[in-house]
């Protein structure tokens, strides 16, 4: 089922380049609200190792329709409004492993990913694992 979609406007934690208290902030105003609402072509759930341990993290790379990429991920205190944020793609490891790929054919804004997301991370019930398999199954 569809929802309507109108204008969405960003909260401040929303275009971060990390989950650090010095935020790093790709994109503002304008621009970032046209990033929000952007169509996603294709999207893919991805995992990556986490430094030399065995754990892992999982975002969404998603594919707008000018070709451009972003992450949407979730980790605890990466925003402040939410704990779901996007990144330009060009942040992203060389080190992953992409699992679920899905084309969207522009039925989703990045706006509706980070909503799928969540807001608050909690490490056993709302993880970036739990967050990217539900902006998946949106």
């Amino acid at each position: 089922m569809c929802k309507k979609r109108g204008l969405n406007k960003p909260d401040s934690s929303f275009a971060l380049t990390g989950g650090s208290k010095n935020r790093n902030y790709d994109l503002s105003g304008t621009a970032l609200t046209d990033l929000y609402n952007s169509r996603v072509q294709h999207a893919e759930r991805v995992e990556r190792p986490m430094g030399s341990s065995s754990s892992s993290s999982s975002f969404s790379l998603v594919t707008l329709e000018d070709g451009s990429q972003y992450l949407v991920h979730k980790g605890r205190g990466y925003g402040d409004a939410s704990d779901t944020v996007v990144t330009d793609a060009r942040h992203m490891s060389s080190f992953t492993k992409h699992s679920v790929v899905s084309d969207t054919e522009g039925e989703r804004t990045v706006s509706d990913f980070v909503h799928a997301g969540g807001e608050d991370y909690r490490l056993t019930k709302a993880n970036c694992h739990q967050a990217a398999k539900a902006m998946m199954n949106q």
